[in-house]
């Protein structure tokens, strides 16, 4: 199998590139300037290049705040990319993965998000994933769409790297506690759109088409998740701190972030026969490559 992603450096992208590698996929990163999501032409070159399988849309505009502030292009590559490329895909009869995110909904729901729960952005980095979703599914039908949340690994910047390095300098740190959700690893999002990607090319099902939740099993809040990373990093030898709870009103940014980020992730397991780990468990493979390089780069 062989699959065309958009981008090169995100943490799913990467995280894509190792888990294919390891099964035996074919995974062809493309990004700037050879596939720019600004540029229809250079989408199309990439897919009639790469002649994949299964295309999966992974890049986007993920700088929540800055997007208030660039909308047009957090639109370009959100959105109008993410739907030319559904389009190009459809013409060449190709299925195609398009990852999106939970800022899509409001976060006012008591409970876990389902996929057909109204949705209601609130930045425009939300409305515009959510433009991006509507406009991948009126342009191929053959979509499936996989909205995650809460996102790290031991690529690039997250929260398991910034809690990390926090920790070095200081020793205690204040974290909200009024925002809960479901800690995702990059691994696992990418370990699951394998699975799907293999189960399109494998049966071009209608059934398997649609709207998904993907996230690691069971919640916290951030203030928990950086309980846990420290408790965790210290059982490795590595920085730690005390955490102070704060609400939200006390960090204030740009954008109000989604106070409840939680997805049901039942219809994926149903209708795909996915479901990922437990995130305790997946923070913890994390942090058995974060904190052991941190040692190894010092020479401990």
């Amino acid at each position: 199998m062989r699959l065309l992603v958009t981008g090169r450096e995100g943490q799913v992208v990467r995280a894509l590139l190792e888990r294919g590698a390891l099964a035996g996929v074919e995974v062809l990163a493309v990004g700037r300037p050879d596939l720019d999501l600004e540029n229809p032409a250079s989408l199309r070159r990439a897919v009639e290049a790469a002649r994949p399988d299964v295309v999966v849309s992974a890049a986007a505009y993920t700088a929540v705040d800055q997007a208030e502030q660039e909308p047009r292009l957090a639109r370009a590559v959100n959105a109008d990319g993410p739907a030319a490329l559904a389009a190009i895909a459809a013409e060449h009869g190709l299925p195609i993965i398009h990852l999106s995110t939970d800022y899509v909904f409001d976060g006012t729901k008591a409970g876990p998000y389902v996929e057909t729960d109204p949705t209601g952005p609130t930045s425009v980095y939300g409305a515009t994933k959510l433009a991006g979703e509507r406009g991948v599914a009126a342009a191929n039908p053959a979509h499936v769409i996989l909205r995650t949340a809460w996102v790290y690994s031991p690529f690039g910047k997250n929260f398991v790297k910034t809690m990390l390095r926090l920790a070095q300098a200081r020793d205690q740190v204040s974290v909200v506690a009024d925002q809960v959700g479901d800690p995702t690893s990059a691994l696992d999002i990418a370990d699951g759109v394998l699975a799907t990607a293999a189960n399109l090319a494998e049966r071009p099902d209608p059934a398997l088409f649609g709207v998904f939740h993907m996230t690691g099993a069971g919640e916290t809040s951030w203030a928990g998740f950086a309980r846990a990373i420290f408790a965790g990093s210290a059982r490795r030898g590595g920085p730690s701190a005390a955490v102070v709870d704060i609400d939200s009103a006390a960090f204030p940014t740009p954008v109000r972030r989604p106070a409840n980020s939680r997805l049901d992730c039942a219809r994926l397991a149903r209708v795909h026969g996915i479901q990922l780990p437990a995130w305790e468990d997946s923070l913890a493979l994390c942090l058995d490559r974060l904190v052991d390089d941190a040692q190894r780069s010092k020479g401990i």
